[in-house]
Formats: C-alpha cells, sequence, structure tokens
C-alpha cells in the first residue's frame, strides 16, 4: 500500500513566490505599472526570481519526503499558472504573441508572464501592445487558469522542457518523483475555439504526439509513475469526449506500456463517466472521497474494475482547513482492502493541497486563532501528516487504541460538542424567514423609474467596482496599528484623508457613481468576517487565487450573525464629503461562502442563509444612513455551481434566494448592485435574472465582450455595466478601444441599459495607471453621449 501526493503549494508558507515575482515585474520595463519607481531597472534579476523557485521545490520536495509520502510530485510547481505552463509545453501559443519571440532582449519567463498579464512596452510609444489571455475560474474552486486558445488550424509541438528539468531536479537530490500533468482532455476542454466551425476535442490527434513524446522522456529518464490531472472526468461529458478519452489512453498504453499512469479525478464522481472510466487501461484510479463517498461502492459493486488497477482514495480533504477524521476514513481504506488487497490501494489527500494554506504551525497568535478552534484545523502541510498516519493506523489491528486515534477522536467530540459553534438566536431568525423576506416591494421596471427620479444618472452612467489601490502606504498604515505603533485614531485619520483624495479625484475627471476606495479593507471576504460572529482567522493562511494574488480566507466555525454595522460609518463618512452619488460597498453571502473555509458539520445552504440575514442587517442600516446605491458584490454565485447539471437547481435556488434575502430590506427608490467576475454566464442567465439586481457589473474584457451573448440572447432584463478593460493586467487601454467594446456591447444590449465600468475591483493596481485608463474610460462614455439623446426614464 502506497501514499501519494496529488501537488503541493507553490506560493511559499510566507508568500516567497508572490514577493519575489512582483519584484521581477516591477524591474522589468514592459510589465512594470506606469509610475511605478522601479519601471525600467533591475533591481530583481531573473536569476533571482528562478532560484527563488528552486528553493521552494526542494523545501517541497523534502518535507513530503520527510513525512513519509511514497510518491511524491513533480511539475505541480508554476510561476504563474499550471494550465499555462501546459500551453507553452504544447505549444498553443496564439499567433499575437509571436514577435515576442523574436526579441531577444525577453527571457522565457517574460514571455509567459506576458501570456498571463498582457504586454505594453510603453504606453507612450505604443510599439507594442498585447492583451493577456483570457482567465476563468478552475472548475468550482477560487483558483483562476489561463484560458487555452485554439483555432482550428491548430498545431502543437513540445516547446518547454519544465517538466522534464523538474523531474531532474528531484531526482538530483534523490527523489524520484510522480510527474503531474494536466491530461489531454481535460487541457482541450479548458480551453475555447477562437474561430467558429469546430469543437476543439477534434484537435486530440495532433496533441496527442506531444504528449507522447513527453512520456518518451520521462520514461528515459526514469520515470515510474505520472500522474495525469482529468478534472473534466467530476463534469458531464459527451459521448465524443469519453470517445476522445478512450482513444488517448489507450494510445498512451499501446506506447507506454511501462509507465503506471495514475488518473486522476477530483471534485466530484465520475457520475455517467464511470463506465468509460473503468475502461481505460491506466494503473490507477484516483477517486475524491470527500465530495464524493458513494463512489467507492460504485466501482466495487460494479464487477467492472480491472484485476490490473489500483485505487487512489482521496480521503483527506484537499480543499478544506478541518482535521481528518480517522475513523471516518478508516472505513473507506478498510473496504478498498477487503475487496482488492492492501497492495492495490493508495491514500491521499482529495485533489492537490494547492487549495490550501501551508502550515498550521505558523499560527501563534492565539488571539487571531485561539488553540480550542485550531486544534480542530489541519492545513496541506499537516495533511502530510494524515494521510502517512492512515497508512499506519490501517495496518493495526485494533486502530482505536492507537495514540493517533485516540487524539484525533478526542479532538473530534471536542469540536462537536464546542459551545463555540452554535447560536440559537440565529437558527431560530432562519426558520422564521418567509418568501416575503427574500423579494423586492415592485418589480424592476417600477423601481427603475424611481430610481432614475432620485439619482438623475447620464446615459451611459460611469462607475468603478469599488476599491482603490492599495499602495505601501495604506498596507504599512495596517501593519502598524495592527502592531500597535500607531493608534487607531492616528490610523483612522490616515484613511479618511486617503479616502478623500480619492473622493476628489473622482469627481475631477467625472465619474457618476462614485467608491470610498475602500482603503480601511484588508480583503473583500476577511474585512466582513472579522466584523461577524462565527469567523476566525489565521495570519498566514494564504492560497493562491491567480499568479501572485493570494488571499487569506476566513475560517466559518460556528452560527453566523452580525453584532453591529461594519461599514455605515465609512460609507457615511464618505458621502459627507460629495454632493455626488456615493456606492456602499458590500460582499455578497454566496462570496463570503465561496471564499471562506466552510464549517462541514452543517449544509452550505444553511450557514449561506445566516451570511445573508447579516448581510440583510447591513444593506438596511446603509440605507438608513442615506446611501442611495449599494453594491452587493457576488463574483462567486457562478463558482459555486456544482460541476453535474443534475445537481444545479438545488444549489441555484438556495445561492438565489440568499441573495435575494440580503438585498430586498431596502425601498424601491434604493438601487441595488453586484458584481460577477470571470464566469461563464449562458446556462445560468435564469437564475442570475432572478437574483433581481438592478445593475449587474461583469468581466468581459479579456473575452471582447463574448459573455455579453448571454445577457443579449436572454433579452436580460435589468442593467448591465460589462467591464471595459482588463484590471488583472497593467497594460492601459484606449479611449478608442473602449470605445469600441462599448459600441460592440450596444449591438447586444439596449443603450438605456448600459453602465461603463471597469471589469473589477482596482486593489492591485498602480495609481497612475487606474488614473489613466479611469480617465479614457469616462472620455470613451462622454464620447458616446454625444452619439445618443438622453432616454427618457
Amino acid at each position: 500500500m502506497k501514499t501519494h501526493n496529488l501537488g503541493y503549494p507553490r506560493i511559499g508558507s510566507h508568500r516567497e513566490l508572490k514577493k519575489a515575482s512582483e519584484r521581477y515585474w516591477a524591474a522589468s520595463r514592459w510589465a512594470a505599472p506606469l509610475g511605478d519607481p522601479n519601471r525600467g531597472t533591475k533591481t530583481q534579476s531573473l536569476k533571482e526570481l528562478l532560484d527563488i523557485g528552486k528553493q521552494l521545490r526542494r523545501q517541497h520536495w523534502q518535507l513530503q519526503q520527510a513525512a513519509g509520502l511514497d510518491l511524491i510530485p513533480s511539475n505541480d510547481f508554476s510561476y504563474y499558472d499550471q494550465v499555462l505552463d501546459m500551453t507553452l509545453t504544447v505549444g498553443a501559443i496564439p499567433d499575437r504573441y509571436q514577435p515576442l519571440f523574436e526579441d531577444a532582449s525577453l527571457s522565457d519567463l517574460d514571455r509567459y508572464f506576458a501570456m498571463a498579464r498582457g504586454f505594453q512596452q510603453s504606453y507612450q510609444e505604443n510599439s507594442l501592445d498585447l492583451t493577456a489571455m483570457e482567465m476563468t475560474k478552475w472548475f468550482d474552486t477560487n483558483y483562476h487558469y489561463i484560458v487555452p486558445e485554439f483555432k482550428k488550424s491548430q498545431s502543437f509541438a513540445l516547446s518547454s522542457t519544465k517538466i522534464f528539468d523538474e523531474f531532474q531536479e528531484a531526482k538530483a537530490q534523490g527523489i524520484l518523483t510522480k510527474p503531474v500533468i494536466i491530461g489531454p482532455v481535460s487541457y482541450l476542454l479548458l480551453g475555447k475555439e477562437k474561430e467558429a466551425g469546430f469543437h476543439r476535442i477534434t484537435l486530440l490527434e495532433k496533441l496527442l504526439p506531444v504528449y507522447q513524446d513527453i512520456l518518451q522522456q520521462l520514461s528515459d529518464l526514469g520515470a515510474e509513475y505520472v500522474q495525469f490531472d482529468e478534472p473534466y472526468l467530476a463534469t458531464d461529458l459527451s459521448d465524443q469526449e469519453r470517445t476522445a478519452l478512450k482513444f488517448a489512453y489507450q494510445e498512451i498504453h499501446r506506447q507506454f506500456p511501462q509507465l503506471k499512469i495514475i488518473l486522476a479525478n477530483y471534485f466530484d464522481c465520475f457520475g455517467d463517466n464511470l463506465e468509460t472510466v473503468l475502461s481505460l487501461p491506466v494503473d490507477t484510479l484516483h477517486l475524491d472521497l470527500v465530495r464524493c463517498q458513494l463512489q467507492l461502492n460504485d466501482i466495487l459493486d460494479s464487477g467492472k474494475l480491472s484485476d490490473q488497477t489500483s485505487l487512489s482514495l482521496g480521503v483527506v480533504d484537499g480543499r478544506n482547513i478541518w482535521k481528518n477524521d480517522f475513523a471516518h476514513s478508516l472505513t473507506f481504506i478498510r473496504k478498498a482492502i477487503e475487496a482488492i488487497g492492501p497492495e492495490r490501494v493508495m491514500i491521499a489527500p482529495s485533489c492537490s493541497l494547492l487549495h490550501s494554506p501551508c502550515d498550521l504551525e505558523l499560527e501563534n497568535d492565539e488571539q487571531a486563532l485561539t488553540p480550542e478552534i485550531k486544534q480542530w484545523l489541519s492545513f496541506a502541510k499537516q495533511k502530510l501528516d494524515e494521510v502517512a498516519t492512515l497508512k499506519v493506523l490501517v495496518k493495526e489491528d485494533n486502530p482505536a487504541v492507537h495514540p493517533a486515534h485516540q487524539i484525533n477522536q478526542a479532538i473530534a467530540e471536542s469540536r462537536k460538542n464546542s459551545e463555540l459553534i452554535h447560536q440559537n438566536a440565529v437558527k431560530q431568525r432562519v426558520k422564521g424567514l418567509t418568501n416575503t423576506d427574500a423579494k423586492r416591494q415592485a418589480p424592476f421596471a417600477q423601481r427603475k423609474q424611481l430610481q432614475h427620479q432620485a439619482l438623475n444618472l447620464p446615459c451611459f452612467p460611469t462607475t468603478t467596482i469599488g476599491s482603490f489601490p492599495q499602495t505601501r502606504e495604506v498596507r504599512q498604515w495596517r501593519a502598524k496599528f495592527k502592531k500597535g505603533e500607531i493608534t487607531e485614531t492616528q490610523y483612522q485619520d490616515l484613511i479618511r484623508q486617503e479616502t478623500e483624495k480619492a473622493i476628489r479625484w473622482q469627481e475631477e475627471i467625472g465619474l457618476d457613481v462614485l467608491v470610498h476606495g475602500e482603503f480601511e479593507r484588508n480583503d473583500m471576504v476577511e474585512y466582513f468576517g472579522e466584523k461577524l460572529d462565527g469567523f476566525a482567522f489565521t495570519k498566514f493562511g494564504w492560497v493562491q487565487s491567480y499568479g501572485s494574488r493570494c488571499v487569506k480566507p476566513p475560517i466559518i466555525y460556528g452560527d453566523v450573525s452580525r453584532p453591529q454595522p461594519m461599514t455605515v460609518a465609512w460609507s457615511s463618512f464618505a458621502q459627507s464629503l460629495t454632493s455626488k452619488i456615493m456606492k456602499g460597498m458590500l460582499t455578497g453571502p454566496v462570496t463570503i461562502l465561496q471564499w471562506s473555509f466552510v464549517r462541514n458539520d452543517q449544509s452550505r445552504s444553511e450557514t449561506c442563509t445566516q451570511i445573508a440575514l447579516a448581510i440583510r442587517d447591513e444593506v438596511v442600516d446603509l440605507e438608513q444612513a442615506g446611501i442611495k446605491v449599494i453594491q452587493v458584490d457576488e463574483p462567486a454565485i457562478r463558482e459555486g455551481l456544482p460541476l453535474r447539471r443534475s445537481d444545479w437547481p438545488q444549489y441555484l435556488a438556495w445561492a438565489v434566494k440568499a441573495f435575494r434575502i440580503a438585498t430586498s430590506g431596502v425601498g424601491d427608490e434604493t438601487q441595488i448592485h453586484t458584481h460577477m467576475c470571470y464566469s461563464e454566464f449562458n446556462d445560468i442567465i435564469e437564475s442570475i435574472a432572478q437574483l433581481d439586481a438592478d445593475v449587474i457589473t461583469i468581466e468581459c474584457s479579456r473575452s471582447q465582450m463574448e459573455l455579453l451573448d448571454a445577457f443579449a440572447n436572454f433579452a436580460y432584463p435589468n442593467d448591465i455595466g460589462p467591464g471595459v478593460y482588463d484590471i488583472h493586467s497593467p497594460r492601459v487601454p484606449s479611449q478608442a478601444e473602449i470605445a469600441t467594446l462599448l459600441e460592440k456591447a450596444r449591438t447586444v444590449i439596449p443603450t438605456d441599459q448600459l453602465w461603463v465600468n471597469p471589469d473589477c475591483g482596482l486593489k492591485t493596481r498602480g495609481w497612475e495607471e487606474t488614473q489613466t485608463a479611469l480617465k479614457e474610460m469616462v472620455a470613451a462614455a462622454k464620447q458616446l453621449r454625444e452619439s445618443v439623446s438622453e432616454p427618457t426614464a
């Protein structure tokens, strides 16, 4: 019996990779934000970034080796994204980036980052201006991947040695790793066709020879196991896609029978794909037994599992932070052993530990994370120990008497019986909800007239999504305040000054609906969690969201309630500084749920409803304080959608209801906005309409307004703000570019429904590029206003 890991967090326990990457970007002539003092310098060399990557890989391999794992992954490390890595490996580089490969002054990493972040050699010179590749959510997680782009005549060629380099790197340290590769079918399905007339799965025959080249070189280097990640097996595949899957793995086995292929599926069951999967000539099937416990019985009872196929049991939760229940996990392991023998069983986390924080041992602040709650938790490093301990326990005749098992069960009981978890008043309030609590007073058409009169906005009203750049100074103020180096009064005075500067600047450039900038906030979820009961926090619990962007999700351990107002004081202060409309900014209940580590002792829908009631109280208080426009962001509502369509209705019913509970306590004159980003809306557009937000703002720029087709085909009834420029890239769009996108939007959305805004918050950008881009955006809106007459309400 073996233990293995599907992947380890790449960012480092102290976010070393994030910091090194950002230093390198700042030092790179083409990547530094406009106005950055490091623009054009080489204060952080390419060698330093590469060295930090090498150090992290070595540390992670050694850590897993010390934990006692039998199979340790390689090629799970990435400087930005594993899907983008695969795109470079197979040579699927979009044509627009070819000039970068002709510029000898650029490194391979420069070209790689250009695909992820865009490339603008100089805004003033405008000599080369390339948009970034599209980015979207990795299945139902908060991780974002770079979407491959395919054309009908697409060719592939082995174009990177990364997989081999890292395998040899580990081998030189005495560790024979298990290379991890995104499977060929999932890789194609993760991408998009950039022209009509073909399905990307038909490219498999062109792609497969590159995979065979990869396997040949790995075999020559001495690889024994190779892990193929095929997470699309957790989705509804077509017959054509299943046929492609069979073809791919039959060809791989035919050419490389000596390689032991681990086929990894995670985030859900195999479902209707199970029969196909059981027919594949692979060495091992990996099962996510956290997300889908029934599939082990389905496989063992089917009678179709080959005698040559092993099972990898994903019993340790790779996506959440709760300590494993050994007794529960051992039941699955024993069942598999009894059916197929220990030599055909592997023990593993449910998925890559990419989605987990690195190391619980770093959490030594007992005020931030109390010992009682901390004992219930397990981060990536601790999950490795859990996997190894389960292998020890399953060999015991009576594991219940083993000290590790006894400690584990005592902790499980302490959590189950803790008085921290339950609030009867919260439970009763949820039970008392009625349908009226989830419904605005009047339909949108009537509300729109009342809001037009109350707000008096022009056509193509301009706004931003909420946050403005959090400069180094702002972050330093927060750090000093937390360390006690400045008083709360001093900290708030500094934030007030920064807020007023942002408001005056917005007035100056002519934005119509202002925001206060959110300088007092650390994170759009963490900030609210800190002010709600039922949440706990870490100091080092970072996980990667995309590229160098890391988030520190709160931990929802108990019933959720709002003890006092959270944002009213700052919104009121901001509104007092201007006669223009100030937008109140909140995070929605589904997003707070999705972007937190959620308790697993009650349904997610119950927890979400508790959060919705807390947000409802805040929305009502903002309205009473005179805030006329309130934005309740729900960027994660599409992300939370189950992977199988049959499970959608149940999720969408409670997710939509939670949003409506949160936003339906206000009068008709109060305008409710929501924001969503990096999501495909086509399949759930009716549910998005059921949210009944007065205005929805969405990400559209990277897809060149493709996402608007969903809203046009459905005839979306409410107002829409399609994002007109990509805030995840340092490049600055021109007025003409933005105007072109808006004209494209006007072909599918009526003029009187269109708002003008960036595609997301501006927290991560620099001030000069932000100011330049927003001036261009406002100018584009004014340009379009000149071409139309003012609409009547």
